[in-house]
């Protein structure tokens, strides 16, 4: 069990996508495979319900059937169902990524997650935000100055206790080293908590990543599931 937590460990810090997450995940190669962004047409979904099933697909059905879901427009994210549970269901797309990541503009990325209340009213808005700057056509330097500025001047809401997002969609495409890893949960803490949590050390399970540019860590709770109740893949110990 030991050298599978350094193995998972090591897997989370080579293929951190987000964000998200959110949306961690982060290919690192030596050039971009993606260096502009595509046209917009490659990164919507033209079937909203489809997307509306993409994104409930992040967290089990008990969870997901009452969320509120937000689908990708051309000018931004907009509500397409409403909710009840606090829950806010979405496909992430690739700029959740940190602006210097390859894959910033892969339009092959689809990442649902279901961001619990505490996220979806301090955590989402940020990545509502980069969104609303990408599709104004800002460039990922110019992206990364804004998120910080409004980081820096608290246009943003602090981070609430409590933040977790779902993401354990079968259906997910991190990006293209990690495509769908393995169904997980994320938890999040204002700062760079990595040591504080004893995470990423021989023996403990617990993994993590710090994101300078949204200035959380995000610490990985690996699911056995998928959210349709499917085995994910093996783990091996």
């Amino acid at each position: 069990m030991r050298n599978n937590n350094i193995r998972i460990a090591a897997v989370v810090l080579i293929v951190l996508v987000f964000l998200s997450c959110p949306i961690c995940l982060r290919a690192q190669v030596e050039k971009a495979s993606y260096p502009s962004m595509a046209p917009l047409d490659q990164y919507l979904i033209p079937d909203e319900n489809a997307e509306i099933l993409l994104a409930r697909s992040a967290a089990p059905a008990s969870i997901s059937d009452r969320a509120e879901v937000m689908v990708l427009r051309r000018d931004g994210y907009a509500t397409a169902a409403k909710g009840s549970n606090g829950f806010v269901c979405m496909v992430v797309r690739s700029w959740a990524n940190t602006t210097d990541n390859p894959e910033f503009w892969n339009p092959k990325d689809r990442a649902p997650h279901c961001f619990n209340a505490a996220a979806a009213s301090t955590f989402l808005p940020f990545f509502l935000m980069k969104t609303k700057l990408v599709l104004a056509g800002k460039s990922q330097t110019e992206i990364a100055a804004a998120m910080k500025l409004a980081l820096d001047q608290k246009e943003l809401p602090p981070l609430a206790p409590g933040t977790i997002v779902y993401m354990m969609s079968k259906q997910q495409y991190l990006n293209d080293v990690g495509k769908a890893w393995h169904p997980h949960v994320m938890f999040y803490v204002s700062g760079d908590a990595e040591k504080s949590w004893g995470a990423n050390l021989t023996g403990p399970p617990v993994m993590a990543a710090y994101d300078p540019e949204q200035q959380v860590t995000t610490f990985f709770v690996l699911a056995s599931e998928w959210s349709d109740g499917t085995p994910g893949p093996p783990m091996e110990h």
